[in-house]
């Protein structure tokens, strides 16, 4: 779901016509079903120009005839709606030991997915493991290669040579080489390259509990900690495409200062159980381990409160979001955990007595969750007019 702060206005013939597709594709997403007219005055494209657009759009298979609305006066309207399988998104997340892949259908409906296991994360491994998966999960949804819009893949910044290179949740060896091309060249179709936070935080947008919102940040607790802002409805890349390097940043703990996914995040919790000789490599371990009361694994998380909370209240300050949302591969249980303990300070802009919703909110689990939202950024691509276009 999207929202009138997505929708830019259209133009006529002097504009590209990417961009007055997106224009309309994206009122028709928004709208559910619509009829020309309604397009048009959304837009500010003409009756023509939509007629045309829309023309093209049922030739391509990507809207539907959705049948006649009603009308006080004259024929009623032909209703459009988008053809959940029209086109096809496959989004990708590469970790340090694994690689997982989703399909989602023109609707962000999720087609299927996989899981498989790196053996290495040399860049040879790793795209080889790719083709490989790609071509077993196209196969597996039954889908043709001909309807892929393309592909998103996330995986762990920062990208290129920074001075937080080598950390414990970056991938080594992707340096000096461009993702997105390398990518594009051996999956032999178009590919948007993102960090995990990011592609998180736009399928929260897209589908989760952040639909309604347009500017927010989303804690995205994966190897690391990473942050994805949405602001105005759209990402917050930064310069080279590394915002949001959040798990970096030094922050209180027990009296002394720490980087803060040192001992708030998913690599951090592990490696606490496996001091005491516990093995939780899994979400459902984690899921289990915190149904039990493992003394370990509560201890983390009475540690963890208090840089979280200070890094909550930086954010809070820096950015002005509507919420902050909690996400990721964590448990549900312990996502809502950390939300109840999270000490929110009074010295912070989102301490007000207007506000709509809750400052701190949980969000979307699982392990899937930036596998999905990469194949969520190139969907909503499609409906996105491409400003870049224009003259």
């Amino acid at each position: 779901m999207i929202t009138t702060s997505d929708i830019v206005l259209g133009a006529n013939a002097e504009r590209s016509r990417s961009h007055n597709r997106g224009m309309v594709l994206g009122q028709i997403r928004l709208a559910g079903r619509i009829g020309r007219a309604d397009i048009a005055r959304a837009s500010g494209l003409s009756i023509q120009a939509v007629s045309n657009i829309t023309s093209d759009l049922l030739e391509d298979g990507l809207i539907v005839d959705r049948g006649r609305g009603t009308a006080g006066r004259g024929h009623p309207p032909v209703l459009y709606a988008l053809n959940p399988d029209g086109g096809y998104a496959i989004g990708v997340e590469i970790r340090p030991d694994a690689i997982f892949a989703g399909i989602l259908n023109l609707c962000g409906e999720t087609i299927a997915s996989e899981r498989w296991s790196l053996e290495s994360t040399d860049r040879d491994t790793i795209t080889q493991t790719l083709l490989r998966l790609r071509d077993h999960i196209v196969t597996k949804a039954g889908i043709s290669e001909r309807k892929l819009l393309g592909a998103g893949v996330v995986m762990p910044g920062p990208f290129g040579a920074t001075g937080l290179s080598d950390s414990e949740s970056d991938l080594p060896g992707w340096e000096d080489v461009a993702p997105g091309r390398w990518f594009a060249e051996h999956l032999g179709m178009p590919v948007l390259v993102e960090n995990d936070a990011n592609a998180a935080a736009m399928a929260e947008r897209i589908s989760g509990i952040a639909q309604s919102l347009d500017t927010f940040a989303f804690l995205y607790f994966g190897r690391g900690l990473g942050l994805g802002v949405i602001a105005n409805g759209r990402l917050m890349a930064g310069a080279f495409g590394n915002a949001g390097e959040i798990g970096h940043i030094p922050v209180p703990c027990a009296g002394r200062t720490v980087p803060l996914e040192s001992v708030v995040s998913r690599l951090s919790v592990q490696r606490a159980l496996q001091q005491q000789g516990i093995d939780a490599p899994s979400t459902a371990d984690l899921d289990r381990l915190f149904a039990a009361g493992d003394p370990v694994l509560m201890t983390w998380l009475d540690t963890a409160a208090e840089p979280l909370s200070a890094a909550i209240t930086i954010l809070e300050n820096l950015f002005d979001p509507e919420t902050v949302i909690l996400g990721g591969a964590l448990p549900q249980s312990i996502l809502e955990h950390l939300v109840g303990r999270i000490r929110l300070s009074g010295r912070s802009v989102s301490e007000r007595a207007d506000r709509l919703h809750p400052r701190l909110m949980t969000g979307a689990s699982g392990r899937l969750t930036a596998t999905l939202g990469a194949a969520a950024l190139v969907i909503n691509q499609a409906f996105v007019p491409k400003i870049a276009d224009l003259p």
